[in-house]
């Protein structure tokens, strides 16, 4: 799986391990041979401290903020932002009419394609492969793909703001929202800015600089960068609080009001 970036195998091997695991918080399990080999000899070079454990909560906090879109809103269409190896259209709970959409860059998706065909992998909803630059015009293609502007819409960026700049996020942020019919739903992680800070985490920022994945934006006020972009906050927690892996997180959640302290943020917010 050449084409499949680093990132993307990394995160496999991340939910494999998690889905192996007898409290296992989900199960992925096309995460192991998507991941392949390589995705785990990443995943011992990169052990990233509780990175692992973040890896479960977030995603085990998206699908329920995929679940309770579909099951307590009008929402049926999700898009899954920058994809990667992504399995939620095969293994979750999907509404008949639901579609997901999966954007990505096309090297990836047809490589991600190519590995599930050999899994005999069948989607348990209407699954549209989107081929597409987030650095450039993407809307054309989603369009094209079939996305209704007049209808609700999930959009899931998973781990994929703090590789950007700050304005480069606002401008997905607004753009997200530009398309988005009233009833929509944004669930997305964000980093905390002391978290790229951190003197203990400098080690590995810069093997992901040197690997050409480099972890560039973190906010400690997630919910004013929402709400600059458009968007009304409706959730914002730390892992490790009530709702996001309060009974899996390794470390003590800080009070947002202590400096210093790295964070994660796991967020819902609405327009």
């Amino acid at each position: 799986m050449r084409p499949v970036s680093h990132t993307a195998q990394w995160t496999a091997a991340a939910r494999a391990l998690e889905s192996e695991r007898t409290d296992a918080l989900f199960q992925d399990p096309h995460a192991r041979p998507l991941a392949g080999r390589h995705g785990f000899d990443l995943l011992e070079q990169h052990p990233a401290g509780g990175l692992v454990d973040f890896v479960a909560i977030r995603t085990h906090y998206l699908d329920r903020a995929i679940e309770a879109a579909c099951r307590d809103g009008e929402v049926r269409q999700v898009a899954l932002v920058a994809c990667g190896l992504d399995t939620r259209a095969f293994r979750l709970p999907w509404p008949r009419d639901a579609v997901v959409y999966e954007l990505d860059h096309g090297d990836l998706l047809d490589a991600k394609q190519e590995r599930l065909d050999e899994l005999s992998a069948e989607p348990a909803v209407r699954r549209v492969p989107v081929a597409v630059d987030l650095a450039q015009d993407w809307e054309p293609a989603l369009l094209d793909a079939g996305f209704d502007p007049r209808a609700p819409v999930l959009w899931v960026p998973e781990a994929l703001l703090f590789f950007l700049e700050r304005p480069e996020v606002e401008r997905l942020l607004r753009r997200f929202r530009a398309v988005s019919a009233p009833g929509s739903v944004l669930a997305v992680d964000i980093l905390g800015e002391w978290a790229l800070r951190n003197p203990a985490a400098q080690g590995f920022f810069r093997e992901m600089r040197e690997s050409g994945t480099a972890w560039r934006f973190g906010t400690d006020d997630p919910e004013g960068l929402l709400e600059d972009s458009g968007w009304k906050p409706v959730e914002v927690l730390q892992p490790g609080e009530p709702g996001a892996g309060e009974q899996r997180w390794p470390y003590q959640v800080q009070p947002r009001a202590k400096p210093y302290v790295p964070r994660n943020f796991l967020v819902t917010a609405s327009c």
